[in-house]
């Protein structure tokens, strides 16, 4: 799958912290490091590494042990809503409040979180401004060789976000290809960096790219775009908060790539050299994915069903591979 590689890091524009009573269970340690990223490193310039190829700058040692010592993590997040946001000057999301209950068993208190757009979460994880991104992240082979990412957490579908009424009648990506083809004036606006972004390349569709979600319903609304390509829940979840927008989403759909259906999965991520703190993350997130009961009662108040439960047999191994056949 090609996905639209990134580039320059913006500078963090908020920080804020939420802090969360220690939970049974804190102080797990990762006995043994552990490697889940199978691709190698990527080019100058692009989603791992700050412009111009400088290579990572996160700080030398044992990450996990020096959050557990100062009982506070940094994640980066790029306030999407419900993944993860503030609100009211805090963060959170269904992934801050994943993170703020996995990070406690693991003995590390506090969770801090840093708002940044979107195609500079990658950047900013390797430059070393936070120490994880919580942010729903899709697991790609782009990605995975610029980072590493955690067992699956999320599962996702897209939708299209369209005026009030569809007067174009979209559906889904394939029918705004086949409106184009057939001569029609269809302007596509995705997510900058986002896993739309990739899909529309495959289908060789001209797209704007947005930072935001935000922008992008805004961009709808005035008429700069046709349709907003973007994860379902994202997009339900503004139009419902944005009843006057005069827009509205289609159904959700799983889009197809060459005859094979495209997995949506998402994940948290990591520095690659950081393995003992992916490996003592993924024993704590296995408390939260075991069950549906176990998995609802952390973010089953964000909009998330069943549905979002990744199975028990779908790996980061495969999703880093492609292996979506």
């Amino acid at each position: 799958m090609i996905i639209q590689h990134l580039t320059t890091a913006t500078p963090p524009v908020a920080r804020h912290r939420t802090s969360r009573r220690l939970l049974q269970g804190a102080g797990l340690l990762a006995a043994s490091a552990l490697m889940l990223t199978a691709c190698g490193g990527g080019d100058a310039g692009s989603e791992g590494s700050p412009e111009g190829g400088e290579g990572t700058t996160a700080a030398a040692g044992n990450t996990l042990e020096r959050l557990q010592e100062e009982g506070t993590i940094t994640v980066g997040i790029a306030g999407e809503v419900p993944y993860s946001y503030l609100e009211d000057g805090e963060p959170a999301g269904a992934t801050v409040a994943m993170h703020e209950q996995i990070f406690a068993d693991m003995g590390i208190e506090n969770v801090e979180a840093e708002l940044v757009e979107w195609n500079s979460l990658i950047p900013g994880l390797n430059a070393g401004r936070f120490d994880a991104v919580s942010a729903g992240m899709s697991i790609l082979p782009d990605r995975c060789a610029q980072a590493a990412f955690s067992d699956p957490e999320i599962m996702y579908t897209t939708t299209l976000m369209v005026q009030e009424g569809n007067p174009l009648g979209l559906t889904d990506l394939d029918s705004v290809k086949e409106k184009i083809d057939a001569g029609e004036s269809v302007d596509l606006a995705v997510l900058a960096g986002g896993i739309e972004a990739g899909y529309a390349e495959s289908l060789g569709l001209d797209v704007q790219s947005v930072p935001d979600a935000q922008t992008g319903m805004d961009t709808v609304a005035n008429g700069r775009a046709d349709a907003f390509a973007m994860t379902a829940i994202s997009l339900n979840t503004l139009a419902e908060e944005n009843p006057d927008a005069g827009v509205e989403t289609t159904d959700a759909f799983v889009q197809v790539i060459d005859g094979v259906e495209q997995i949506g999965a998402g994940g948290t991520v990591f520095r690659q050299d950081d393995t003992d703190l992916l490996e003592a993350y993924n024993e704590a997130l296995a408390s939260v994915t075991e069950s549906e009961d176990t998995y609802l009662e952390v973010v089953g108040d964000y909009g998330f069903t069943a549905e979002n439960l990744p199975p028990e047999d779908l790996t980061t191994e495969q999703l880093c591979a492609g292996d979506l056949g």
